[in-house]
């Protein structure tokens, strides 16, 4: 099918004659183009015309707990449309880049880092797979460690299958010789919410790091936070904030922020108000649109700037529409969102997830439409596209 041209949109000029899209679409996932495993109607349909149209477009979502060429071949066979890694960002994509750290961080790459979250050794296959070469989970620790948790004798232990041995051994009577966790990374939503939560505030609690020992700073009303995590601690990290999130279960299921909130509540119980200090990406919060933007700049490149030795100067992007399901992280981060680039990011709310038909959602989208295909059509219109989405 050839493209379609653009028409003129309120005087605005249109796009070049070789149909070059100057919009695109960021699309959550669970809620919005599946439900549960299952694709959700229209949505094959959706991904498709704009693949045939050439309309570029990424996935954007919150979840993850699998290596992004997993998900997007999985995808790919459900939706029917040939995804990438390209166009595809997941909750902890971004963790990619501090393995040679940031502006903030040092370069984790040879770092012990404490990895939690996701069904069994996904996540931590997955952090290695970004360049992390020292992975380290819970279950490692209560394996080689079973009084740090007087409960572990309840936990499944057929999900524990594929611990390793700790790379130091825990002593927390010689600490210099013991094991040291350097960043906790919460990749997905965890499975052993008592097991995890109680790692993380040894940790969080400790000197240096150090499992087992516990910092001399710690309620020191001299130091900043009362001297709460300011001896070293690892610095923690959230992949995404959301509450709830849209399963096969006909209401919406707690989800990483049910996790996150009660690590807050413990932490505030142990530390009498403390500050919790933590580093949270995902949608609604900017970096996360921020690096999506510059993967859908470069993906849009790839896509619409002609191959081999024919290239086509590609057009600033003008608009995203980003289509979601959960107006407090899908709906709030496209609002809020400044483009450095300028890009407008236009919100659009699909009743197909967690937000519910007749409540007033917090966060007000620019429409609310039933379904994903028909927040396609929507913005076509806008765009003044002159095409029919069957």
């Amino acid at each position: 099918m050839a493209p379609h041209t653009r028409q003129f949109r309120n005087g605005s000029t249109a796009v070049a004659v070789d149909g070059m899209p100057s919009f695109a679409f960021a699309f959550d996932i669970d809620g919005v183009l599946l439900r549960s495993s299952a694709p959700l109607p229209g949505a094959s349909t959706a991904l498709e015309y704009l693949h045939n149209n050439s309309i570029p477009f990424i996935l954007l979502t919150n979840g993850g707990g699998k290596h992004e060429s997993t998900r997007v071949a999985e995808l790919s066979k459900k939706l029917g449309v040939p995804l990438t890694e390209e166009n595809f960002v997941q909750s902890h994509t971004p963790f990619k880049q501090l393995v040679e750290g940031s502006e903030t961080v040092e370069s984790l790459k040879d770092k012990t880092i404490l990895v939690t979250g996701g069904d069994g050794e996904k996540c931590r296959k997955v952090a290695e797979m970004y360049g992390f070469t020292n992975v380290v989970t819970p279950t490692d620790i209560m394996m080689a460690y079973p009084s740090i948790w007087p409960f572990s004798l309840a936990v499944d232990f057929t999900a524990v299958q594929g611990h390793r041995p700790l790379p130091t051994n825990v002593d927390h009577m010689n600490p210099s010789k013991s094991l040291k966790i350097d960043a906790i990374f919460v990749f997905n939503d965890p499975r052993d919410w008592a097991l995890d939560l109680q790692i993380i505030l040894d940790l969080l609690l400790s000197k240096g790091g150090v499992l087992g020992t516990v910092s001399e700073k710690n309620g020191d009303p001299s130091l900043p936070n009362n001297g709460w995590q300011q001896d070293g601690q690892p610095k923690l990290f959230f992949s995404n904030p959301d509450l709830f999130w849209a399963t096969s279960h006909h209401m919406p299921r707690l989800g990483q922020g049910g996790f996150q909130a009660s690590l807050r509540g413990i932490w505030d119980e142990t530390t009498g108000g403390a500050v919790l200090e933590r580093t949270v990406i995902g949608k609604p919060y900017p970096e996360t649109y921020k690096y999506a933007e510059r993967v859908l700049n470069k993906h849009r490149a790839q896509m619409l700037g002609g191959n081999g030795e024919v290239k086509k100067k590609v057009s600033r992007l003008e608009r995203v529409f980003m289509v979601g399901d959960n107006p407090e992280s899908d709906i709030r981060g496209a609002n809020e969102f400044e483009s450095p680039h300028g890009t407008e990011w236009t919100s659009v709310l699909v009743k197909t997830g967690v937000y519910h038909d007749g409540r007033h959602p917090k966060y007000a989208p620019k429409v609310i439409v039933n379904d994903v295909l028909e927040a396609v059509k929507w913005a076509l219109r806008e765009e003044g596209w002159n095409g029919v989405v069957d």
